[in-house]
């Protein structure tokens, strides 16, 4: 079965990446604001690179971070989507998330699109749960996640091995699990 087709919602597409997707990334991943619970500004080479990244996780796994635009304008905002948690974290899964361009926050989109990617790894893909993780200051991810009727067990906080002393270590992990079939 091929997952990686576009999902939608009410006003917005997740799609696989486009060239004409790269210039508004780069902008978005060179915006401080953006990168605030992320790290260091991407250059645009790095920026690029992360497209790359996730176009062959499409390949391999067949889901991964979908291109989000705006249905009524094909504006591009930013992205959601899943990936397998990064070796060498406390804990293994696939994780749930969303990164969108300051233009874009406010509107309900980071919600909109997670439930819509819930929807499809629990449907199409079956994965048993699906985690996110931020760091513990991004109260705004956060609140997306329990919005999302995700949930948080303090037990289950850790430091980021991969981050710097600082703002950026401390994280915080979200589940759900799938719900059980009515």
């Amino acid at each position: 079965m091929d997952t990686s087709h576009a999902l939608h919602t009410d006003r917005l597409t997740l799609r696989r990446w486009r060239d004409t997707d790269l210039e508004p990334w780069a902008a978005m991943n060179a915006d401080p604001a953006v990168r605030e619970h992320l790290g260091e500004v991407l250059t645009r080479e790095g920026s690029d690179a992360s497209v790359a990244r996730f176009e062959s996780g499409f390949e391999r796994r067949g889901y991964g971070w979908w291109a989000v635009e705006v249905r009524a304008t094909g504006e591009f905002i930013g992205f959601a989507g899943l990936d397998e948690v990064d070796a060498g974290l406390p804990f293994a899964g696939v994780e749930i998330g969303w990164r969108l361009a300051r233009s874009a926050w406010g509107h309900g989109y980071a919600t909109e699109a997670a439930l819509t990617v819930l929807a499809h790894a629990f449907d199409a893909l079956e994965l048993p749960e699906v985690l996110a993780v931020t760091t513990a200051t991004n109260l705004r991810s956060q609140a997306v996640m329990r919005r999302i009727g995700m949930t948080r067990d303090p037990a289950d906080d850790f430091d980021d091995p991969d981050a710097p002393e600082g703002p950026l270590r401390p994280n915080v992990l979200y589940r759900l699990p799938r719900p059980a079939a009515a």
